[in-house]
């Protein structure tokens, strides 16, 4: 993939991080960018339930609920995640997530980029046993981890390709248990005739135990929901703010404007995006 065409994959963010995440609209966005340091510093505050409506709007069914709903579906699932964090945790006796999946034969590896990809991706599970982790964009990250702001805000606990891998093994043990797991046995009602029963699983229950999961394993105290802007950041200071902005208003905050009002220095990693 060019760099080329992944800057079109970006106008505006398709399928990216952990799922869909898309900027509002389908218009390239157009937004203040913030100081990445800001971004992270931000988001990293909002607490772990109120990352509800943000992860809904991802959710093809999202119409299908009201905001009580919403949340009440993400605490489920969230515990779920932890529950099987610990879980799996306390049954192989470790939490590094890159020793679990090895423990647990998943193949991992570590190419550039996706190859013939419709969407920016940094991490995916392939069923039945492969994890992919994209190391364009986690070079990326790495190389905001030194801007002002960041380094405070997500700890030094923070390893990018643990917490992508983390989040990709949830998956495989949702697959290893999902006859039994919540994710994968709470179905809703879709409209049908009455003597028939149309009944569907909420794929965003998945990605939202899956965060809780890989927080849990590598011990974050904030939502690893915050990567979805910060790894984008590495390619588009400008999409990521918008995701900011989405992520802040979606949980009852207002987005922040950089000091002065305009546009924000870019960091080095950002300006050769």
């Amino acid at each position: 993939m060019t760099k080329e065409r992944l800057k079109q994959l970006l106008k505006p963010i398709a399928d990216g991080l952990f799922g869909e995440q898309r900027t509002r609209g389908n218009e390239p966005p157009h937004y203040t960018v913030r100081p990445v340091g800001m971004i992270v510093e931000d988001l990293c505050r909002i607490p772990d339930e109120d990352w509800a409506l943000y992860a809904f709007a991802r959710e093809p069914l999202n119409g299908k609920f009201n905001d009580e709903q919403r949340r009440e579906l993400t605490r489920q699932a969230m515990a779920c995640g932890r529950e099987y964090a610990e879980k799996v945790a306390a049954q192989y006796g470790m939490r590094d997530p890159e020793k679990l999946a090895a423990r647990l034969g998943l193949k991992v590896d570590f190419p550039d980029m996706p190859q013939n990809a419709e969407r920016v991706l940094f991490a995916e599970f392939r069923v039945p046993d492969k994890i992919h982790v994209y190391m364009d964009g986690v070079r990326k990250g790495r190389a905001l981890l030194g801007e002002p702001g960041v380094p405070h805000a997500l700890t030094g606990q923070l390893d990018i390709v643990k917490l992508l891998i983390g989040h990709e093994l949830f998956h495989y043990v949702e697959e290893q248990y999902k006859k039994e797991i919540w994710t994968r046995t709470y179905k809703i009602e879709l409209w049908a005739p009455k003597f028939l029963h149309n009944r569907s699983t909420v794929g965003i229950l998945g990605e939202i135990a899956a965060m809780a999961f890989t927080q849990e394993l590598n011990r974050l105290p904030y939502s690893p929901y915050v990567m979805d802007a910060f790894l984008v950041y590495g390619y588009s200071p400008e999409a990521a703010s918008g995701l900011y902005e989405e992520m802040m208003e979606r949980a009852g905050r207002t987005p922040r404007l950089p000091q002065g009002g305009g546009p924000a220095a870019l960091p080095d990693a950002a300006q050769q995006a």
